[in-house]
């Protein structure tokens, strides 16, 4: 049997799949046909809603009428609620007022008020309130008719009828704070989403745009001084505007919404910034006028991407900050590659705390490039510390779990 089951599942998916994907009226449409062909099964004949207890009346065409408008209006009972049970009340309600015999249709009065209970939109307390005043009128009219019935009699079928309008204003609750639910997700999942590509914008742009200012601003005092290295301070920024498209490049490629992964592209994989990458960084930061110091411990192994972006965010953020608070000021890279975690290590000299205040990131968070640094960090379970050093300077340490690549 087990060699069949998943083929059984497959035989009864199939017509599952297809009924939910017919239209509401088409479903409500076969569902009022069913429940009027019930109506002529005699075993089925007791089965419904009754009131009154009026002396039987034989049936007739217009028993048979009152009984398919209590039925046949169903079709309509999602596309309109309060239309459908204006009309399968008022059939119930003449149905009763006759004296005709129960009928297995007559359960469509509780299908039309769950329906307005649960897909009314507008209008529903005004509703509730017609529906209400209607059947005090039908209780009038039965006890004037001579029904046995009693107070408590007709408050118990009041309060049935409310029962089925109330589950369908629960459902209609339910769905309502599902929906709510999923809104409030798609709209948290779209600002994080915000989030993850503004960070991954401002340590592009920040990084390349800040070098960029540094190497024209050198090669506009080299012009009046030295006007024959001006133009390698100039080729320094035609190189890193070039390094800036390109990572913007990989960078939109990334975002855009294809959903194939960077590394399918080989051009594009290329350009991926990662730890075998950090040279360039440190190279452009030395031709930016800032005197750079890179180390390597360990061997260097392939690690996941979300790993080996960290890592070089944190190096490229770090050279930021040095270039933009401490020009000129050595920087010192330490990149240690361990079994379990990577290790960052970037220091900035600098005169003591006190007297170079440029030197300090502004606020206790260290500005929105650090405070994003942190974020990416603990997303691959990493910390990330920056502050002042005690004897003057700039300390920024990453330690990030190591995640090797698959083969």
């Amino acid at each position: 049997m087990s060699p069949q089951a998943p083929w059984s599942r497959e035989l009864l998916r199939a017509p599952r799949d297809w009924w939910q994907e017919r239209d509401a009226f088409l479903k409500d449409g076969l569902l009022a046909v069913v429940l009027a062909l019930l109506t002529s099964v005699p075993t089925l004949s007791g089965i419904g809603a009754q009131i009154g207890d009026l002396p039987e009346r034989p049936a007739s065409a217009l028993s048979v009428g009152l009984t398919l408008a209590q039925t046949l209006p169903l079709a309509a009972r999602r596309r309109w609620p309060a239309g459908c049970l204006a009309v399968v009340a008022g059939a119930f309600a003449v149905y009763q007022a006759l004296g005709y015999a129960t009928t297995f249709g007559s359960l469509g009065l509780y299908l039309a008020l769950y329906s307005a209970g649960a897909h009314q939109v507008r209008f529903r307390q005004g509703l509730a309130g017609v529906v209400s005043a209607g059947y005090a009128v039908l209780a009038l009219v039965l006890d004037r008719l001579g029904s046995p019935l009693g107070i408590a009699d007709y408050l118990a079928f009041y309060l049935t009828l409310a029962v089925f309008w109330l589950v369908g204003s629960t459902v209609r609750t339910r769905r309502a704070e599902e929906e709510q639910r999923r809104r409030l997700t798609a709209e948290v999942a779209t600002a994080a989403e915000r989030a993850r590509i503004a960070g991954e914008l401002h340590d592009v742009v920040t990084h390349h745009v800040t070098a960029m200012v540094v190497q024209a601003d050198a090669a506009q005092f080299l012009l009046t001084s030295a006007p024959e290295r001006a133009a390698e301070g100039l080729s320094a920024v035609s190189d890193t505007g070039r390094r800036a498209l390109t990572e913007l490049r990989y960078l939109l490629g990334v975002l855009e919404a294809t959903g194939e992964p960077a590394s399918a592209d080989p051009a594009r994989a290329d350009r991926a910034p990662t730890l075998g990458r950090l040279g360039d960084l440190v190279e452009q930061a030395r031709r930016s006028g800032q005197p750079v110091e890179f180390g390597e411990q360990g061997e260097r192994r392939a690690q996941s991407v979300d790993v080996e972006l960290a890592a070089y965010r944190v190096v490229q953020e770090a050279l930021t900050n040095a270039m933009k608070h401490a020009a000129g000021q050595r920087t010192r890279v330490l990149v240690r590659h361990g079994e379990e975690r990577i290790e960052i290590e970037v220091i900035t000299d600098g005169p003591a705390p006190a007297a170079a205040p440029a030197v300090r990131k502004p606020g206790p968070e260290g500005g929105r490039g650090l405070a994003g640094l942190r974020a990416r960090a603990r997303m691959v379970d990493g910390e990330l510390e920056a502050g002042p050093r005690p004897g003057g300077g700039f300390e920024v340490r990453a330690t990030i779990p190591s995640k090797p690549a698959p083969e």
